[in-house]
């Protein structure tokens, strides 16, 4: 028999970095999110982001890539969103890249406490200053500067 346990910090934002989750609505969002994840045997340790980006920790079943598990996320919470037009009229769909590092069981509790703290965190820090600080202390060569910037219009 097989062992493993695949746990998963995953970023993703809005298109163009809109403020388009309302803390009004945002927990319906999350419970539809929630679902998806249920539906898709993963298991969700915490959900919590700001209204402009998702911070997901999860676990994945070796059967599902997180590229696939991301592109369908997406694309059904998208459905979902524009369906809600009226509770979430600043979603213009997900930005096209994401930020998916794996934990180790032991950082759990520390990261399922960092986003249940994103409101706070983010007093101090914005998305892009955040965004560095995770690719920093995760090796990630790629810079911050290489991640597709909210567009002003």
């Amino acid at each position: 028999m097989s062992y493993n346990r695949l746990l998963y910090h995953i970023v993703f934002r809005t298109k163009h970095s809109l403020p388009a989750i309302t803390e009004v609505h945002e927990k319906r969002l999350y419970s539809y999110i929630w679902g998806y994840v249920r539906n898709n045997d993963c298991v969700l340790h915490r959900i919590g982001g700001m209204p402009d980006h998702i911070h997901l920790l999860e676990q994945l079943p070796t059967t599902l890539a997180v590229s696939d598990f991301m592109r369908v996320l997406k694309t059904s919470t998208n459905k979902w969103l524009v369906e809600r037009h009226d509770e979430f009229p600043l979603f213009d769909g997900w930005g096209k890249s994401y930020c998916a590092i794996t934990c180790s069981y032991s950082e759990r509790n520390r990261i399922v406490e960092y986003i249940s703290n994103q409101k706070m965190h983010h007093r101090r820090f914005n998305f892009m200053e955040e965004l560095q600080a995770i690719f920093q202390k995760n090796s990630i060569a790629d810079s911050v500067d290489n991640f597709p910037r909210r567009t002003i219009v």
